[in-house]
């Protein structure tokens, strides 16, 4: 299989400046890529922006991905800064939890309104739809590219084993919605060289997931869920990903970023735990016993 060397490639990212999209971040600029940080805003992270700034082979905006004006802003903006776009990451994403009742670790189909549903799909399927229709059109003129969307296994039929107690509609919904509209859209713009995929994540420490579950122990309530991934977890699998394009490459897949680490000789689950007592009540122990030793590389290969 013909791949692409990642240096100098432009690479697009969606919800860029936290979790998982600032491991994308900063793993792509390591393998020598053009970055487009995209974060709907940077409060909280001025810190890690300004680092990023710092570094002329990335460029960082502000960007709503429900917003057409914004992505149209930020589209003109990726040319005009690196002439062409080449990968484009979908990361940004609402979760469920954002709308958490008191005491309750989800809220349950029931209990939830019109506009939960609304906002979770603006977000997880339309934003996505309008960052590949705004950024896939240098891809098309020069037929070729790589599409990559995260999605998640909890959103797939035949994974029943994330159902059970999740309480994560209507983001489970909208990630099942991805996930098909990813399939499709790989078959139709195949002919073009372009490539779309879909990678899972599962058990990978994202957004917001420290800070609520941290909050919610401090009011003796259980963690948000027992995501003990570190969040880099999806780097190699996503950068094999981007090195490739629909000609010879792989197009129309759903890849497990666990399973392609292990069968990639970069170790299972268990090599990739996120050194953190609220997310993994087993690992406390070894923390206070010492027994982990130094942390894994940031990107872990």
């Amino acid at each position: 299989m013909a791949t692409r060397n990642l240096q100098d490639l432009v690479v697009v990212i969606t919800g860029a400046g936290r979790g998982m999209g600032a491991e994308y971040t900063q793993a792509f600029l390591e393998a020598g890529s053009k970055v487009v940080a995209l974060e709907r805003s940077w409060a909280g992270e001025e810190e890690f922006k300004k680092e990023l700034d710092a570094n002329e082979s990335i460029l960082t905006l502000t960007c709503d991905v429900t917003q057409d004006a914004d992505l149209n802003n930020a589209y003109h903006a990726t040319l005009e800064r690196f002439g062409t776009v080449d990968v484009l990451v979908n990361n940004a994403a609402f979760r469920t939890r954002d709308q958490e009742h008191e005491g309750a670790i989800g809220i349950t189909i029931l209990e939830t309104i019109d506009p939960d549903w609304e906002k979770a799909f603006q977000v997880n399927v339309f934003g996505v739809l309008k960052a590949i229709r705004r950024f896939v059109q240098p891809m098309m003129e020069k037929k070729c590219g790589s599409i990559i969307n995260v999605s998640t296994t909890g959103s797939i039929p035949s994974h029943p084993q994330w159902r059970p107690g999740s309480r994560e509609q209507p983001y489970m919904a909208t990630k099942a919605a991805l996930t098909n509209m990813t399939l499709y859209l790989a078959d139709e713009i195949k002919e073009q060289n372009i490539a779309v995929n879909v990678v899972f994540p599962p058990g990978a420490r994202t957004t917001g997931y420290d800070e609520r579950s941290a909050e919610r122990v401090a009011k003796g309530l259980p963690a948000t869920a027992n995501l003990s991934a570190r969040a880099d977890t999806v780097v190699p699998v996503t950068k094999f990903l981007a090195s490739q394009d629909a000609s010879g490459g792989v197009t129309g897949m759903m890849f497990t970023a666990t399973q392609w680490n292990l069968e990639h000789g970069l170790g299972g689950h268990d090599a990739w735990l996120a050194p953190d007592p609220i997310g993994n009540p087993k690992l406390t122990t070894q923390l206070l016993a010492g027994e982990l030793g130094p942390q894994a590389p940031r990107h872990g290969a």
